[in-house]
């Protein structure tokens, strides 16, 4: 690490070094100065050759030039402490201010040439912005959390109080309305459970051998009733290979997308593809559109992010594709959104073991 000149180190070794030779040059020059007037004006004062020690006006002189070196050192020590002081006392004063509750309060750095302390500032400061943006995204899940439970525990409320008080009769509609609204409830808690446990670094996966084709196949056998009710087709091509995956959080990320694809795309051919190579699986959900405004992409895997941001009616609760980037980063890979001819591919990467694949095609 070079010292030279500038940082904090730098600045107090720059400072003594300038009081040291203030001070020596002060002397020298002080002593030339007495001794050059002395000699000229009053040699009898000086101290003889047979004199060790000098007089008692060389020793004031001697006195006063050292007085005066003291007060240049204190002047450029005081000088130097305002400058490393200011940003700490900054940093002490936004940091009460912080724990009393304002999470607004930054720190100033002030001198920017103590880089080290400019650097502490500069850290506190994206510390304070980080705690401030988490206490705001806390708000804004707790706003979002209510909204989404709030629907389906109202109809189960207002339902079976209907059937207490007799006003419904129990039939199998209105029995099989209840069990799809606590499925939709049950399926929001585990959401939020994924999401909050992977956001607290605590989601994990039960990595085993799996046949991933076969996993796929069976997320589209259960969806498919339901997409084919509202005029979806289900198309799958599948390689077929081993992967080291946890299945029942890809079957859950994979139902994810295709109620993503059912919900907000228009009645089309939906694609699922999987293609595995040696170290990845990729899972791709593609439809014909009409896609993610441009706008919204770079938020599409935030949770309630389209509830929160989207000025539209809302669809679904916003922690689908949450929950898919969640899933596919304990699997070490990632989720990704791309358009493809016009309509939507969202993507699932996820690490596998290496092994020999073979190309499959059905149509459902």
């Amino acid at each position: 690490m070079k010292l030279g000149f500038t940082g904090l180190g730098g600045q107090i070794v720059l400072s003594m070094v300038v009081a040291t030779i203030a001070s020596v040059v002060l002397t020298i020059v002080g002593l030339y100065v007495f001794y050059g007037i002395l000699v000229r004006t009053a040699p009898e004062l000086l101290s003889t050759a047979t004199q060790w020690f000098p007089t008692r006006l060389e020793w004031a002189v001697i006195l006063g030039l050292c007085m005066a070196a003291g007060v240049i050192t204190v002047i450029v020590a005081r000088r130097l402490a305002r400058r490393i002081v200011a940003p700490l006392v900054s940093v002490a004063r936004a940091a009460r201010r912080i724990a009393d509750g304002d999470l607004l309060a930054r720190a100033e750095a002030g001198d920017r040439s103590l880089f080290e302390a400019a650097m502490l500032v500069d850290d506190f400061n994206l510390l304070a912005e980080r705690l401030d943006a988490a206490s705001q995204a806390v708000t804004r899940w707790n706003a979002a959390i209510a909204h989404e439970l709030r629907t389906p525990v109202t109809i189960l409320s207002g339902r079976l109080q209907g059937l207490a008080d007799g006003v419904f009769h129990p039939n199998p509609p209105l029995l099989r309305s209840l069990v799809a609204q606590v499925e939709a409830l049950t399926r929001l808690i585990e959401d939020l459970r994924t999401v909050s446990l992977f956001d607290g670094g605590r989601l994990d996966a039960r990595l085993q051998p799996t046949d991933l084709a076969e996993e796929i196949r069976g997320v589209v056998r259960l969806m498919l009733p339901g997409m084919e009710a509202v005029g979806f087709r289900v198309e799958t091509q599948l390689d077929e290979g081993q992967c080291d995956v946890d299945a029942a959080r890809v079957r859950q990320a994979l139902m994810a997308l295709m109620e993503n694809a059912q919900r907000h795309a228009r009645p089309c051919t939906v694609r699922v593809r999987l293609t595995l190579d040696r170290a990845l699986a990729r899972i791709d959900v593609i439809d014909d559109g009409p896609g993610l405004p441009d706008d919204f992409i770079p938020y599409a895997f935030e949770p309630f992010r389209r509830y929160m941001e989207i000025d539209r009616p809302t669809k679904g609760s916003g922690l689908g594709l949450a929950v898919v980037l969640a899933i596919a980063q304990v699997h070490g890979g990632t989720a990704s959104y791309a358009t493809v001819g016009g309509g939507a591919c969202f993507s699932m990467i996820l690490q596998r073991s290496s092994g020999s694949t073979k190309r499959r095609e059905k149509q459902l």
